[in-house]
């Protein structure tokens, strides 16, 4: 997964654009100002958070799922890290016992657990499918404040049978035609974690400072994404002289402009953006990946996919407006 999930929760915290972790959400204010910068870093998450999807299925084209991950989300989080160190100092990189710990298990559910998955879901399934899937995120965010006694609102119940709809036609046999169940399951069961992730992340002993988190994060989930990949043999029969250029350029544009550009852009829009205007990037997504996936790799654009996808778009448009609300 390359997006974060959306906590229509305000005072929960978010996922980081492209890196999948998260920071401090706070109400937008009124007096916040949407000027250029803020449309130009807005594009740069509409654009470089979709692209991701079709990144990953570059790079899975000749490289393993989970070590490739793996090496993006470690690398990734020692840049992040030695930025930090560099900009702010080697003390804001300390943290207590407790919030490493939090910042490890929620890295694990995120990156492992979310990211992971996808990446090996996109062996298997396209690009564009795969980002529509992920859109339902927000709809397991609604399920889990629900199970823990808050009650959502209407639009946000709304928006959850929405999304099981587009799933449903997504998916289904007979609507969807040829597609791998197992790579869909995969999805599903991402979403899931990544949702848990970010809802529990706003419910643990964070570090304070959201990218101190996000690198502690990054580097978790990567460490656990390449023992998961040694453990399922991957580096058998790995020879890198057999991986391709663009695998290659790929993983080195998921690592520099999914995992750091995006996810500062992202960061800084939610100190100077209002939070609704941010939000946006949940329904937007998608609609890059999809779109990306059938230019570059000429994805199959079923009437199936569109009318599925448009259905989750629009049942997540529905719980970020208005689980936002108040």
């Amino acid at each position: 997964m390359t997006r974060p999930a959306v906590d229509p929760a305000p005072e929960a915290r978010q996922a980081a654009p492209g890196s999948r972790t998260a920071v401090p959400v706070t109400a937008a204010g009124p007096s916040r100002r949407i000027t250029g910068a803020v449309w130009v870093a807005l594009g740069i998450v509409y654009v470089v958070w979709g692209s991701t999807y079709l990144g990953i299925r570059i790079a899975v084209e000749t490289m393993p799922p989970f070590l490739s991950a793996g090496t993006r989300f470690v690398t990734a989080g020692l840049l992040l890290a030695g930025i930090i160190a560099w900009r702010q100092g080697p003390a804001a990189l300390k943290v207590t016992r407790r919030q490493l710990g939090s910042a490890v298990l929620v890295g694990l559910l995120l990156i492992l657990g979310g990211n992971g998955l996808v990446v090996l879901a996109e062996t298997s399934i396209p690009s564009g499918l795969a980002a529509l899937l992920i859109s339902v995120v927000p709809a397991w965010v609604v399920v889990l404040k629900a199970a823990t006694g808050l009650r959502p609102s209407a639009g946000g119940l709304a928006g959850v049978l929405l999304g099981l709809a587009g799933l449903a036609v997504l998916t289904l046999p007979g609507l969807s035609g040829d597609v791998k169940a197992a790579g869909v399951v995969l999805v599903v069961v991402a979403t899931f974690l990544w949702s848990l992730g970010s809802f529990s992340s706003g419910r643990l002993p964070m570090p304070a400072n959201p990218f101190t988190a996000s690198a502690y994060e990054m580097i978790a989930g990567g460490l656990g994404g390449l023992a998961v990949g040694l453990v399922r043999g991957e580096q058998h029969g790995l020879d890198l002289a057999d991986v391709s250029t663009r695998s290659w350029a790929a993983l080195a544009y998921l690592i520099v402009f999914g995992s750091l550009i995006a996810f500062t852009a992202y960061a800084w829009l939610l100190q100077a953006a209002p939070l609704s205007l941010v939000a946006t990037y949940a329904y937007v997504n998608p609609v890059v990946a999809v779109a990306l996936g059938a230019l570059v790799l000429n994805e199959a654009l079923s009437w199936p996919i569109v009318l599925g996808g448009a259905i989750v778009v629009g049942g997540v448009c529905l719980i970020v407006s208005t689980e936002r609300r108040g």
